[in-house]
Formats: structure tokens, sequence, C-alpha cells
């Protein structure tokens, strides 16, 4: 009996000993991001030669 009894008492040892941590700590320093974008578009319309012509005559269209 006093080997069950070493034995329970070394397991519960054991498990009480393993304990794992976790720590969330901030840091120090800022977190700094840098984002260096450059944004360029360009809109190209192409009309056709019919729709040119009647917005020539037709000024007032818009």
């Amino acid at each position: 009996m006093t080997k069950g009894v070493i034995t329970s008492l070394f397991c519960c040892i054991a498990l009480f000993s393993c304990k794992p941590t976790v720590k969330v700590e901030a840091p120090e320093k800022p977190i700094t991001i840098n984002m260096n974008i450059k944004i360029d578009h360009e809109i190209r319309v192409k009309l056709d030669k019919d729709i040119e012509n009647m917005l020539d005559e037709r000024t007032d269209i818009f």
C-alpha cells in the first residue's frame, strides 16, 4: 500500500509543479505603421466619331 501512496503522491506533486503561464504585456514603445502609398488614377473616355459629331453640333446637351 505504501507504493501506491508514494506513486499517487508523486503524481500529484508532478501535476501541481507544471503550471503553464501566459503573460500579456503592452510594449514599452508605441507601435508605428509607416505606409507610403501613392495612388495614381487615370480615366480615359473614348467616343465614337458619330457621338463626337453629335456633341459638337449640340452644345446645349451638357
